[in-house]
């Protein structure tokens, strides 16, 4: 499969070439291997398959999905949260914290959030409850953040302590598994936000980083933000990725600690 016919792949699913450009090549291969397992030999015949087979089409957009990412991801994101944004909530809101990692992938982030949140606890005892939410539309993914292990180039901006603190190391040091004591209050959902699949309730904070805003194009793009904004408290945190911006219509955001990727809703 070219670019060319990777792009009218794209055409297809809405999604973003500039978003894409830099993953294609592990996601071209996927994609060329469904089409062979669907019997497909050319990219004209295979949108009419997906769009004739629903469990082809569900299979391709899973398939389109990108998972690159690793613990403690934007380090400079990290510290203002843990030194400035969840010490705040947690004089803000005595009872509970609600989080949301939308497009989780494979738990890195949410992870590196429960870290950070225990690292508080060194300092501060009486926290509020804990509760995340973490979606991602790849079944897959879910079930390897839920299994909770990594590699080294996963963990590459821990300290040697965290390491040690937080997970168990085994077979030769090669593969990381992540103590049990992580895993408490998390509740994993396969969403896909396009399809209007949010969860219910209100957030304190929602990650929605390198996922909706990088790989989705307008008229998808804007309608599945303004859902997930929906679902932030007022004065609440919302926190992109790097090469990420907000859509026009965002007007209801500031940014937050001269970061131009975490924004507080007004």
């Amino acid at each position: 499969m070219d670019d060319h016919q990777f792009k009218r792949l794209l055409d297809f699913f809405n999604r973003s070439w500039k978003g894409y450009r830099k993953v294609r090549k592990g996601v071209k291969k996927r994609v060329s291997r469904h089409m062979q397992a669907l019997g497909c030999r050319r990219i004209e015949t295979y949108p009419q398959v997906l769009a004739a087979d629903k469990a082809a089409h569900d299979a391709c957009l899973a398939l389109l999905t990108v998972s690159i990412s690793r613990f403690y991801r934007d380090r400079k994101v990290w510290a203002v949260l843990q030194e400035d944004l969840l010490p705040d909530l947690i004089s803000r809101q005595p009872r509970q914290v609600r989080i949301w990692t939308a497009g989780c992938a494979r738990g890195e982030e949410v992870y590196s959030l429960k870290i950070a949140w225990e690292e508080l606890a060194l300092q501060k005892d009486d926290r509020p409850r804990l509760e995340i939410v973490a979606t991602d539309m790849n079944s897959d993914y879910l079930d390897q953040a839920r299994e909770g292990v990594y590699n080294r180039g996963s963990v590459r901006e821990l300290t040697a302590d965290q390491l040690a603190r937080y997970f168990e190391i085994r077979k030769g040091g090669r593969r990381l598994f992540l103590r049990p004591e992580l895993k408490a209050n998390i509740a994993w959902a396969c969403q896909d936000l396009v399809a209007g699949q949010i969860p219910p309730g209100l957030f304190d904070v929602i990650f929605l980083r390198n996922n909706l805003l990088t790989y989705y194009r307008d008229p998808q793009k804007s309608a599945a933000f303004q859902q997930v904004a929906a679902n932030l408290e007022q004065d609440g945190i919302l926190i992109i990725g790097a090469h990420e911006r907000l859509p026009d219509t965002a007007d209801c955001f500031v940014t937050v600690s001269g970061s131009n990727l975490i924004f507080r809703r007004r």
